[in-house]
């Protein structure tokens, strides 16, 4: 039963958010305005289209990647508050327990860590896909570290069949080379290659031009020749254009299912993606575990008020970020398991939160 006292706090504890989440939401749009200024003018759009077609989707972004800091500055702002004016020492020498009292915190968490999977899993992704379209049709088309018009990719699309795309040009949907083995017990059964392949929109598959096929058995060899020929592969021209902000435009089913199609065909350097689809799952419960460790902290009354309480949370919040930047590139540079990556500082501070439970005066 939710009582008067776990109102008073849930009802600080959600407006302090929204004034935190909007603070920073006007700093985070202001300093980003300002770097980006001049590539704003360059692409002669209007104000409001510029608000429209990027910060429809930037806003967002900055709320899912800060999210965890706006429910931690709120929990140690408004309980340093509590503590200041000796609310906190009142709510438990009335006979409260300090567990009773953490109670509305925990009910807060957990439903501010809800929120924020849903977003996560399908909300942010589609604001994700506004900032990205913007950022590679005004941001990206004159960098030339990003540009990607021609490529070729090598892939595996399933157990027995590989695949090569020599020279692949994103703008055309075409390339100059194709090639397609199929292989049985370590021995190729089955070769097909083509000077060119165009992506047929009307028919929905791959149009190979000047094709050689070429079919191998124990015995014999049989080539075989055409002028042109359709061929339905489990790929298509979006799969063939690489895409920095992928990860971050696919829902959580639309991710897994890239990931597993990615490993059917046997595509490495899939780390970034998986450490991506569990931190999705995991800073939720980073939510719940900051707001623990915010209540805990500011709970306690001292003479450095609220300021030293704020320190004391930024110096957490900072640990923790840079806890799960180095856990990050171990996974993405080297061979640490993506779920440890995205999970290791959850872990690591999960220590942190019970000693200073254990530590808090009751």
């Amino acid at each position: 039963m939710i009582t008067k006292l776990d109102w008073y706090i849930l009802r600080k504890f959600f407006t302090t958010f929204v004034f935190c989440m909007l603070l920073f939401t006007v700093i985070a749009v202001a300093v980003d305005s300002s770097e980006k200024t001049d590539d704003f003018v360059k692409t002669g759009l209007s104000t409001y289209e510029i608000i429209k077609q990027y910060y429809t989707g930037f806003v967002p972004f900055i709320w899912g990647l800060l999210y965890p800091l706006f429910v931690f500055i709120a929990v140690i702002f408004f309980t340093s508050k509590m503590a200041l004016r000796s609310e906190v020492i009142a709510i438990l020498a009335s006979g409260t327990s300090y567990n009773r009292w953490l109670r509305p915190y925990l009910i807060g968490g957990i439903v501010f860590a809800v929120g924020l999977w849903f977003a996560n899993a399908y909300g942010i992704p589609k604001a994700n896909v506004v900032r990205g379209e913007f950022q590679a049709t005004y941001f990206d088309k004159n960098d030339p570290s990003k540009n990607y018009g021609t490529a070729t990719y090598y892939m595996r699309v399933d157990a027995n069949t590989y695949v090569s795309v020599k020279y692949y040009d994103t703008s055309s949907k075409s390339a100059t080379g194709f090639s397609l083995e199929k292989v049985r017990d370590n021995k190729m059964y089955y070769n097909l290659r083509a000077d060119g392949i165009l992506w047929d929109t009307a028919k929905n598959n791959w149009q190979l031009k000047n094709v050689i096929e070429r079919k191998i058995d124990s015995s014999k060899e049989t080539i075989k020749q055409f002028p042109t020929m359709n061929l339905n592969l489990n790929f298509g021209p979006k799969d063939l254009r690489k895409d920095e902000y992928l990860k971050d435009k696919l829902s959580t089913p639309e991710l897994l299912e890239y990931i597993r199609m990615e490993e059917l065909r046997g595509t490495e350097g899939l780390n970034t993606l998986k450490v991506e689809r569990h931190r999705r799952t995991a800073t939720p419960a980073t939510v719940l575990l900051l707001t623990i460790i915010g209540a805990v902290v500011a709970g306690r009354r001292t003479r450095g008020g609220s300021g030293l309480h704020l320190a004391i949370g930024i110096l957490i919040a900072a640990i923790f970020i840079l806890s799960d930047r180095f856990s990050t590139v171990f996974s993405t540079k080297g061979d640490f398991p993506p779920v440890l990556a995205a999970w290791m500082p959850n872990i690591v501070f999960s220590f942190v939160a019970l000693y200073l439970y254990r530590r808090a005066p009751k």
